[in-house]
């Protein structure tokens, strides 16, 4: 019996810009926790994000992966998918991303074609190489000691969880018979019917690797510039170059995740991206904690060299009043040709956070969706 490939349409990977915005704008969810703060705190404001963004004409909500982080409560993306799911009906929901050395690819196609199956047609599968996390915490996730085995065997995993959501792999294969389910499988059983769609596959990147391999298997692809900014035109212009066209893709499709902070006062923008470095400080020195408020921060004595990575660290952040932040991705995107900006605003405070969408909303222009 011949089997019916789902198919991944170019219009549920291509945004349509809203208001006077350059390109679609989406959102990147960390699911943040500042200090004082819990993580159902941190989810409850994700679930209002989602839904503000949903309202304003946002294209995509995508959910990261981290692990062993106690301000970041994002190590199950597919479980704060289907909540999100739940809440919203239309905006696009994806990983940004699922980190693919991580886990096994069987487990990534049940879990991404049971969110189908509930939000049909809304879904993207986004995939990176990184742990997201230390090395031991590696270790601990994959268990196995080599801790690079899973990102240098990317490719062939990608291929295998590409047969797993298609459901196409070829006769004597050992995995012939394996199916994953919810999945095209269902479709061949007496009765079957299947849905038309399958979760869109984007590639993750912070260097020119999964920049090139998309490129090359013509997938969109996902650039981190909120923390790889010298590395950003480099490796757009080498996904533009290493580009062939596909059946997902005619031309090139990138976006940027961009960390993106608008507030009321130009002062308070300062004071929580100046919280949101300190984090990152004690991230980097392995010291990993809840996101500090601002009080803690202007208390703490920053060493010369904590004071420069700040100051390092900010350069690459936009914030400050909503024009101010309008015209800094407005900027941004002329300088890099982004086909969408995908914002992260990091602070200690939810509210802060849902404000700062609610300010490039109204910045834009975007309309209402009711």
């Amino acid at each position: 019996m011949s089997r019916r490939h789902p198919t991944v349409a170019e219009d549920e990977i291509r945004g349509t810009a809203q208001g006077t915005a350059p390109v679609p704008l989406s959102v990147l969810d960390l699911v943040t926790v500042g200090a004082g703060r819990t993580a159902t705190d941190a989810l409850r404001t994700s679930v209002a994000i989602a839904r503000l963004t949903e309202s304003r004409g946002f294209h995509r909500y995508w959910i990261a992966e981290h692990h062993s982080m106690p301000g970041v409560a994002s190590s199950s993306p597919a479980v704060i998918l289907a909540h999100l799911a739940a809440h919203t009906t239309r905006i696009r929901l994806g990983s940004g991303g699922v980190m693919l050395p991580n886990h096994a690819p069987l487990v990534i196609a049940e879990q991404f074609g049971t969110l189908e199956a509930m939000a049909p047609g809304r879904i993207d599968l986004g995939l990176g190489r990184a742990p997201g996390t230390d090395g031991a915490t590696a270790a601990a996730l994959r268990r196995a000691d080599r801790l690079h085995e899973g990102a240098d065997d990317f490719p062939e995993q990608l291929a295998e969880l590409t047969r797993f959501l298609d459901d196409d792999f070829p006769d004597g294969h050992p995995y012939r018979r394996i199916h994953a389910v919810p999945g095209p499988v269902q479709a061949t059983s007496p009765g079957g019917v299947q849905s038309p769609h399958r979760p869109p596959l984007w590639l993750l990147g912070s260097s020119g690797f999964s920049a090139q391999l998309a490129g090359s298997l013509g997938l969109p692809f996902a650039f981190a510039h909120h923390f790889s900014a010298q590395n950003t035109i480099p490796a757009l212009d080498l996904y533009r170059e290493s580009f062939r066209p596909s059946a997902v893709l005619d031309e090139p499709y990138a976006l940027i995740g961009v960390s993106a902070l608008a507030t009321d006062d130009e002062k308070e923008a300062r004071r929580q991206v100046r919280a949101a470095a300190l984090s990152m400080i004690r991230l980097r020195t392995g010291r990993p904690g809840l996101v500090p408020t601002p009080e803690e921060a202007e208390a703490h004595e920053f060493s010369p060299m904590e004071e420069e990575f700040a100051r390092t660290w900010n350069a690459n952040v936009i914030h400050g009043t909503a024009d101010e932040v309008r015209s800094g991705l407005d900027d941004l995107h002329k300088r890099t040709g982004a086909d969408e900006l995908m914002l992260t605003g990091n602070a200690h405070s939810g509210d802060i956070r849902l404000r700062s969408y609610e300010l490039v909303a109204d910045a834009y222009g975007l309309p209402t969706v009711l």
